[in-house]
């Protein structure tokens, strides 16, 4: 009697061979069968007229290195103009021109990544049955006598299949993410690309927070799985809007996020403190992009009793930067002379065109006489370090900006850790980071804000694709959390600067405008902000 309620309750998971085929199969043979290439060779497509469901990626042809987007209906499709693509559209891509076109990637659903051919295919469901059944799957006492004989091997699978199979049944979505990119850790690609096809289902560029987020991690996930990672990076970054919409959603996110500003505020903080009584200032941006965090530095200054110090900025900032502010940097230069002139504050600008991986001493233009101040605000992440280079630049920058015997130096980075992280935790960290992200982002941003999914995809996915998809010098988003920052300063022979109580009054203020959701916490002489329970954005100084 156990034995029979015991074999009805599970039969959803136990099916015979036959049957699961005839759920499966049918997609398999299409692609074995039905893979052509158009008559122009503008990219590779698959046909699957017994379903449905299509799905979207972005895969490089080999036969002319462009790339070819399917769209489902609830599935991100990044096309290479970076903008959400209608439902069942089928659109072939101009090769980018940024990457080799000997680079080729085959597709998530190409015989590389499932299978070779339909009896490799069955010889997998074969081993999967077996798994699940053991060798004699039509004698459920051989299963309970593996579980007796102490096969726990058995029991863990059983386990974790119940567990999916309950997650799927009631759409928990961060259940099915975590099993797939598990099921890719472990190299199980037939259960991840099974997964895949569930999560296709369930993620919506348009929907709750955590349905928005795993629609970019998706493609993440199919990226890593079909070798595309790095490509589709790098069309996110080169492709990009029109350089003035990027910067328009560049500044939505900054409005409706305190995120940056709590780092620019932080930083500007301790450098105002640490020059309040030095005629001339030096301070060295290792990453200006449009010079917004200056703009309310400037006019402290100005404003600082017996008038304000001789300024000279430093901007160091590489080609991407660039784009997204339609220009070099003498546009930073002059917004912020004008600024300047118009506040009475002397001002002088020295652009640093490069990419901090290549800065140099001669690069900063430093000069006596001038007190320096030296900013890492949501940078230093992108210095690889021992783990990716020998060079490590990560350190190098920590030590020459060291011998230059700064004032001040200010930290603002991500609290997270992606860095040295093998795959899997690395994907665990990154969804409960973004989870926090994409929430904070819905209470401010309403749904139906038709710039929102914009945002979403150009500020946050691409680096969502990095941090999943790529490995090794590929991967570029490489976050630490502060512990491990400080033993880097530390090293460089550093030591903490205190942060001026009235920063954290500020900030506690710019807070009011935003969710109580948001936290304030000061610890170790840092500042953190975070969203609920999950720490965010930290930021320190040093000397």
């Amino acid at each position: 009697m156990q034995a029979s309620e015991r074999h009805r309750s599970m039969s959803m998971y136990y099916q015979p061979l036959q049957q699961i085929e005839s759920y499966c199969l049918p997609q398999y043979r299409n692609l074995n069968h039905q893979l052509y290439s158009n008559d122009g060779g503008s990219g590779t497509q698959f046909s699957a007229p017994n379903s449905s469901d299509f799905y979207c990626t972005l895969e490089s042809s080999s036969a002319a290195g462009s790339f070819v987007v399917y769209n489902s209906p609830s599935t991100v499709s990044f096309s290479t103009n970076d903008s959400p693509m209608s439902q069942q559209d089928c659109q072939t891509y101009p090769q980018d021109p940024y990457h080799s076109p000997d680079d080729t990637y085959d597709s998530p659903m190409s015989g590389s990544c499932v299978t070779e051919d339909l009896s490799s295919f069955k010889h997998k469901l074969r081993e999967l049955e077996n798994v699940m059944l053991g060798p004699d799957s039509d004698n459920l006492d051989s299963y309970d006598s593996a579980i007796s004989n102490g096969t726990g091997f058995v029991s863990l699978e059983m386990d974790s299949w119940r567990q999916t199979m309950v997650a799927i049944s009631s759409k928990n979505l961060k259940h099915i993410l975590t099993a797939c990119a598990k099921a890719i850790a472990d190299n199980d690609l037939l259960m991840a690309q099974w997964l895949m096809d569930e999560l296709r289902q369930m993620v919506s560029v348009s929907g709750e927070p955590i349905q928005r987020l795993g629609a970019y991690m998706l493609e993440g996930l199919i990226a890593r799985l079909s070798a595309s990672g790095s490509s589709i990076y790098k069309s996110l970054r080169c492709k990009e809007p029109e350089s003035t919409e990027l910067l328009s959603y560049m500044n939505i996110l900054y409005e409706v996020c305190p995120y940056f500003k709590f780092g620019y505020m932080s930083a500007n903080g301790a450098i105002a403190e640490a020059m309040k009584n030095e005629a001339r200032v030096h301070i060295i941006d290792f990453q200006i992009a449009q010079g917004s965090q200056w703009i309310s530095l400037i006019q402290a200054f100005a404003a600082r009793p017996g008038g304000p110090p001789h300024i000279r900025i430093t901007g160091i900032d590489d080609s991407t930067s660039a784009y997204a502010r339609g220009g070099g940097l003498h546009i930073v230069e002059k917004r912020l002379s004008k600024l300047a002139q118009h506040f009475k504050v002397p001002f002088q600008f020295h652009a640093a065109a490069i990419s901090g991986c290549d800065v140099q001493l001669h690069n900063l233009g430093v000069r006596p006489g001038e007190a320096l101040a030296v900013n890492f605000a949501f940078m230093l992440h992108h210095m690889p370090d021992e783990s990716v280079s020998t060079q490590n630049h990560r350190d190098r920058l920590l030590r020459l900006v060291k011998s230059l015997s700064p004032k001040v130096v200010t930290l603002v980075e991500q609290e997270s850790n992606t860095n040295t992280a093998a795959f899997f935790p690395r994907f665990l960290e990154t969804m409960d980071y973004y989870t926090a992200m994409f929430e904070s982002i819905d209470v401010t941003l309403p749904r139906e804000h038709k710039e929102r999914i914009n945002v979403e995809q150009h500020c946050l996915a691409r680096d969502l694709v990095n941090i999943i998809a790529c490995e090794g010098v590929e991967r570029v988003e490489r976050h630490e959390l502060l512990g491990k920052w400080r033993s880097r300063f530390a090293m460089a022979g550093f030591t903490p600067y205190p942060l001026s109580s009235l920063v954290n009054g500020t900030i506690k203020k710019l807070l009011e405008n935003y969710s109580d959701r948001y936290r304030l916490e000061e610890r170790d002489g840092a500042l953190y902000l975070g969203w609920m329970n999950r720490d965010l954005v930290a930021s320190c100084a040093w000397k």
